[in-house]
């Protein structure tokens, strides 16, 4: 059985008031009426830990807990939890120079804020995302200028999608010492005794 994924302009609609509920993109896009896209976006409030995230969300996720036991059926399987980590700990971290103090050489690490339980939604989105333009520069020559620091993820997901490519022409092979073109066919490379 295939999962069927609700079709909605949003998560919080998806969860909530979905258009209908479908397994392809066709079948999605017949009861949009337009083109859609399928994506994953995570909704609600972060919980500190899981039990408060299921309790929250009883009846759309798989529950094992002894007394409150519950089964999603196969076609209803577009919900999960997952870890997140809070947006104070998302932030680039300053590099760290290394100490050598009392026989070690780095400084002991800051201790990360412990992750919060969201609700992660897949769903047919309407309409789908905007058509970001494509980078010009190689990836590559992009992470080495300031200009690939403050990317945006749509600019992110663009440029990692789109082939790669050398950073300047690729010069034409030499021919090997032993390697000679016959008159008659200047095309071909054969080897030379």
């Amino acid at each position: 059985m295939s999962v069927l994924y609700p079709v909605a302009e949003t998560a919080e609609a998806a969860l909530n008031e979905p258009k209908g509920y479908a397994a392809r993109e066709r079948a999605a896009a017949d009861l949009a009426g337009r083109g859609v896209v399928f994506i994953t976006e995570t909704v609600g409030p972060g919980f500190g830990d899981l039990e408060a995230a299921l309790d929250a969300y009883a009846g759309r996720l798989d529950d094992d807990r002894p007394g409150r036991r519950v089964q999603v059926s196969p076609e209803a399987r577009w919900c999960a939890l997952r870890p997140v980590a809070p947006a104070a700990a998302r932030r680039r971290r300053k590099t760290v120079e290394p100490v050598n103090r009392n026989g070690r050489r780095w400084p002991e690490p800051a201790a990360s804020p412990p992750a919060q339980w969201r609700l992660s939604v897949s769903y047919w989105k309407i309409g789908g995302v905007a058509q970001v333009e494509p980078i010009a520069d190689a990836a590559r020559e992009l992470r080495r200028r300031a200009a690939g620091e403050g990317l945006d993820p749509d600019a992110l997901r663009t440029l990692v999608g789109q082939p790669l490519r050398a950073v300047r022409p690729q010069q034409p092979l030499d021919i090997g010492l032993f390697e000679t073109r016959p008159p008659e066919a200047p095309h071909i490379i054969m080897p030379d005794e």
